[in-house]
């Protein structure tokens, strides 16, 4: 009787866990998708940094003729101003549109190569980009390359060395083109940090003084203008444009 209640107490236990081993076991939940940062909204910002002019001055003679070079120089300085855009992105591409407006404080001068008394001097102190962009996005990460048009304000003057008597002066709003390069990173749903480099390209124009140029009378100034910028910008995006989205690539 013994040995028929034990083979039946190891028997039970066998098929016990034979069928719990058949038992389907429950799958684990599915993993959360990933979040994917969303660049999509518009954005305004600041921006600071430095700046260089290189600025090449000629003198157009009033009889015609060739173009007297009266030398090139480079002023450098700082910038500071703000930013306004928006952005839209396919999948990973990020394609924008934006305005940026700087003071800047570049300013530098030289002795004329022409007339031995006198010093030329530029000045540019505002810095203008109307772009557009076209990014790739790498979820919170962005780099883009940017083109567009750009415009200066500047001022020039011819100066007595001996005295620091200004003898003549001129300002002009210029007109060009610029193309460049960033990087931005958001560190939260609405805030973005980058860096940017601007590269300005004003080419030739020609200014008169009010009075007899003090370098080489009745000649009209040639002033050749680029200007370089590198940029620290940071950035707020409005609204629920802020918010990171399920990721569908």
């Amino acid at each position: 009787m013994k040995k028929f209640l034990l083979s039946t107490t190891i028997l039970a236990a066998l098929t016990g866990s034979a069928v719990a081993a058949d038992m389907a076991v429950k799958a684990p939940p599915p993993a959360p998708l990933p979040v994917i940062y969303n660049w999509t909204g518009f954005y305004i910002g600041a921006n600071g940094g430095w700046g260089q002019s290189r600025d090449c001055w000629g003198l157009v003679p009033l009889a015609g003729g060739a173009v007297i070079d009266e030398g090139c120089a480079s002023r450098s300085g700082g910038v500071l101003g703000g930013q306004i855009g928006y952005r839209w992105q396919a999948s990973q591409w990020v394609f924008g549109v934006e305005a940026q407006g700087d003071w800047a404080d570049l300013h530098g001068s030289r002795v004329s190569t022409l007339v031995a008394d006198r010093r030329t001097s530029v000045r540019v102190d505002a810095v203008g980009l109307f772009t557009g962009q076209i990014g790739y996005a790498w979820n919170n990460a962005l780099f883009y390359v940017k083109g567009g048009a750009a415009t200066t304000r500047s001022y020039f003057d011819v100066s007595a060395i001996s005295t620091g008597v200004v003898l003549a002066g001129a300002s002009a709003t210029r007109w060009g083109g610029t193309v460049g390069l960033g990087f931005e990173y958001g560190f939260s749903p609405n805030w973005t940090v980058g860096v940017e480099y601007d590269r300005l390209f004003m080419g030739h124009a020609n200014n008169s003084f009010s009075v007899v140029n003090p370098l080489v009378a009745g000649a009209a100034n040639r002033i050749g203008q680029d200007v370089d910028l590198l940029t620290f910008r940071v950035n707020y995006k409005f609204g629920g444009y802020g918010a990171p989205v399920t990721a569908r690539y």
